[in-house]
């Protein structure tokens, strides 16, 4: 594996692990919105990752077993679970029945992906900084 590819992973790791700490920061500041343009509450969004294989030499390079090509972000996925209810008839948001409906958000969750994608995001930054160090180790040896 050359080191450039190796550089080229680790920078869409850090690109697809930063729009998911957007995505999850999204869900958060949105939280308890109870009305969007659309007229009902917030939706909790998803980041969806996969592998990145544009390129016919990544093609040609997972045939040979050599390399990946990265990580890309595919879509950003709205949660399909339901919405918090809550009673509050004198809420401006209330239904007949006098319930709120509140986001799909749970903070908890979002938290322990926020840190899990924090995570990722550290690992490769090493990851990055020790392919720099024992690139300079190899133009070294050549003096």
């Amino acid at each position: 594996m050359s080191f450039l590819n190796a550089f080229n992973i680790s920078g869409s790791a850090l690109t697809a692990q930063r729009m998911r700490m957007d995505v999850i920061a999204q869900n958060l500041a949105n939280a308890s919105t109870t009305r969007t343009e659309d007229g009902g509450p917030y939706r909790r969004q998803v980041t969806v990752l996969s592998e990145n294989k544009a390129s016919f030499s990544s093609y040609l390079n997972s045939a040979l077993g050599t390399t990946g090509g990265g990580v890309k972000v595919s879509g950003i996925v709205e949660d399909d679970s339901d919405f918090k209810l809550e009673y509050d008839p004198t809420n401006p948001d209330a239904d007949a029945d006098g319930y709120v409906h509140y986001p799909n958000v749970n903070e908890v969750t979002e938290l322990i992906d926020m840190m899990a994608a924090t995570r990722a995001y550290e690992a490769n930054v090493t990851a990055l900084n020790s392919m720099k160090s024992m690139m300079l180790k190899a133009l070294e040896i050549g003096k």
